[in-house]
């Protein structure tokens, strides 16, 4: 199997049934060797830097009804809410004070954010930090949607396909939601000229590993900017509490495949992997990551947006979090960069 390693390594790219015989056939040698792949890849590009996002959930409302998610329509137990423009800007204070240099406003799809409001926001951000990165993450709108943030100043977008397989797509989503539409966005956000990203759940309901195979094709063709990945966790108010959660070894695995598939992209190891183990964030950046994403929200709100159980941080002050990540990062012989972190790719939007 090393030599279908080699080969993803020399080429970035396999065969469908090669991905499915080097998922297929895992172990931890086989690990331990991809692995060492990815970091040597990484650190070509990247250095030993870990590039830090400061993640503001600014509205857990949403007219998506995803089987997977807390903050689903359906889930009347949720408690609502919306963060006002200044909390938001406070969120972004607080952050740049610890060296933050992209924001990341992430929320449901929330009809009272209209682009008017958005772009205000964005404006706003632009405005008081001129040299930091927006990305945004507020699911599907239209393309003149998307113009219209871009050319307000949005510089990134961030869109998890979820999975790349239609019918698979139809066992986690209501009838009304649509993988046609969801990579059209995708493809309409590149087009634009953001920095895009796009990603799917590791060990979600009924995925198997020709679904796996199907969404590392489709990164491949799509290329984008950032990819990211997190085991599935089932969230107790959902159809899925009762489904079995992802695995950091498989995560893992695959963080390593998408390195060496795409040499420069942007590879966070999430909070979902810091959820499931204790040190899941620091072997994720082993794996070949090298962004996190720590949060800046206010502590009132993060119990509140709740994708699924036991999100780890939700009780930390955004400074703990930030010295917290800096001391894990340093002990596996990574340095938290104060930086962008843009795609080495892109060149930055002037202000």
């Amino acid at each position: 199997m090393k030599q279908l390693i080699d080969k993803l390594y020399h080429t970035t790219g396999l065969e469908p049934d090669e991905y499915k015989t080097l998922i297929d056939s895992r172990n931890e040698d086989l690990y331990e060797y991809l692995a060492w792949r990815a970091r040597e890849v990484r650190t070509r590009h990247y250095g030993h830097d870990v590039y830090i996002r400061g993640l503001i959930e600014f509205t857990n409302y949403c007219r998506n009804d995803c089987y997977y998610c807390g903050i689903r329509k359906s889930n009347r137990s949720a408690q609502r809410y919306r963060l006002t423009d200044e909390q938001i800007l406070e969120c972004c204070r607080t952050g740049y004070e610890l060296g933050f240099r992209t924001f990341v406003l992430q929320g449901g799809e929330d009809g009272y954010y209209t682009d008017e409001k958005v772009i205000g926001i964005i404006r706003s951000i632009k405005k008081e930090f001129p040299d930091c990165a927006v990305t945004l993450s507020i699911g599907e709108r239209s393309y003149e949607s998307y113009k219209a943030f871009y050319d307000a100043g949005a510089d990134r977008y961030l869109l998890r396909h979820e999975t790349a397989d239609e019918s698979h797509y139809a066992m986690l989503h209501p009838e009304k939601m649509s993988l046609k539409n969801r990579k059209q966005c995708l493809y309409d956000l590149k087009q634009i000229g953001y920095q895009v990203g796009c990603g799917f759940m590791v060990g979600s309901p009924y995925q198997t590993t020709d679904h796996i195979v199907g969404d590392l094709l489709f990164i491949k063709e799509l290329e984008p900017h950032m990819v990211g990945i997190g085991p599935f966790i089932p969230h107790h108010a959902t159809p899925f509490a009762g489904k079995e959660a992802g695995t950091l070894e498989l995560t893992l695995y695959l963080l390593a495949i998408i390195r060496l598939m795409l040499p420069e992209v942007l590879l966070p190891a999430t909070t979902a992997l810091g959820t499931i183990d204790p040190r899941g964030r620091e072997r994720g950046i082993l794996a070949g990551a090298n962004i996190v994403m720590p949060n800046l929200s206010p502590k009132s709100v993060r119990e509140k947006y709740l994708l699924y159980d036991n999100k780890i941080c939700t009780g930390d002050e955004a400074a703990e979090c930030r010295y917290c990540l800096e001391k894990r990062m340093e002990s596996i012989g990574c340095r938290i960069a104060v930086s962008r972190g843009d795609h080495k790719a892109c060149i930055q939007k002037t202000a």
